[in-house]
């Protein structure tokens, strides 16, 4: 049996995107299929004689029997012992409102209503469907480029490698990553912010970097929180997850948690985890 992703999500939270770079990884994609058609699909593969060995089908929820469908199609590969996972992509109702306005294109349930409308009565029908995503991304402060990043860390190459990782940073006055794993906070060095000559640059400068990490603490934290990582992947692979959201936040997102984020990402590479760097609001300010 090939191996099968259910990518679905609210409208105007990247489905396209992610079905792009999923073709582009290789894989077989098949947009807005029917529900009902998923394991008829499955079965095509099957006989494909491995020609077609990952499949990635795109769901709906405009057709009104969508979860009807979708839940039968389901248990019917839960039986046969298909491999599966479903992609759940998601943003803020501000996000949406916005991307939709900026595309001047109506919500696609928002009938007469207003746009809010719509997107309140998708989350309303995708809410089971949530709770049993596999993978939840929320794409409210990613651009196309950050959500690429992310599938590719779990989704490229033949043979998925024993665990990913994105290392993201951010500030927390912009608010947490609701898809971070893992948080760490580096508020406690100082900011150079407040260094006149350092404000212009970010935490990927050397300049700035060499700053954060001359810091009483900040080397010790890099080598604790480090080893503490490791220690939490053996855990995931025992448990057979295989991909982790780390985020390391600062005030703004731009000096101390980009900086951090630059090592800590090193480190697991030198590790063996496949590592992707996202810095969400660095340029922001």
């Amino acid at each position: 049996m090939p191996e099968l992703v259910i990518i679905s999500g609210m409208s105007g939270a990247g489905r396209s995107t992610a079905a792009k770079c999923l073709e582009d990884l290789g894989w077989f994609v098949v947009d807005n299929l029917p529900p009902e058609l998923i394991p008829t699909m499955v079965d095509l593969g099957a006989r494909s004689q491995g020609n077609v060995a990952r499949i990635a089908v795109v769901v709906d929820v405009r057709g009104r029997s969508f979860f009807d469908n979708l839940r039968e199609s389901l248990a019917d590969l839960a039986q046969r012992q298909v491999k599966r996972r479903i992609v759940y992509l998601e943003a803020s109702d501000e996000a949406l409102v916005r991307r939709f306005e900026s595309v001047r294109r109506p919500h696609p349930l928002q009938g007469d209503g207003r746009i809010v409308d719509g997107i309140a009565a998708e989350r309303d029908l995708l809410r089971e469907l949530r709770g049993d995503a596999d993978l939840v991304i929320d794409t409210s402060d990613l651009n196309v480029h950050e959500l690429r990043a992310k599938l590719d860390a779990r989704f490229a190459g033949d043979e998925e490698p024993e665990l990913r990782a994105t290392v993201m940073s951010f500030g927390y006055k912009y608010g947490l990553p609701v898809d971070a794993d893992l948080v760490a906070d580096c508020r406690f060095l100082p900011n150079p912010h407040w260094v006149p000559e350092l404000r212009p640059y970010n935490g990927t400068t050397e300049q700035v970097s060499d700053y954060v990490f001359d810091q009483p603490g900040a080397k010790e934290f890099l080598d604790r929180y480090a080893e503490l990582l490791q220690l939490i992947a053996a855990g995931y692979r025992r448990e057979g997850k295989r991909y982790v959201t780390v985020a390391v936040g600062c005030t703004g997102g731009k000096h101390r948690s980009v900086a951090v984020t630059e090592k800590l990402a090193r480190r697991l590479s030198g590790a063996g985890v496949e590592t992707v760097v996202v810095h969400r609001d660095m340029g922001r300010e």
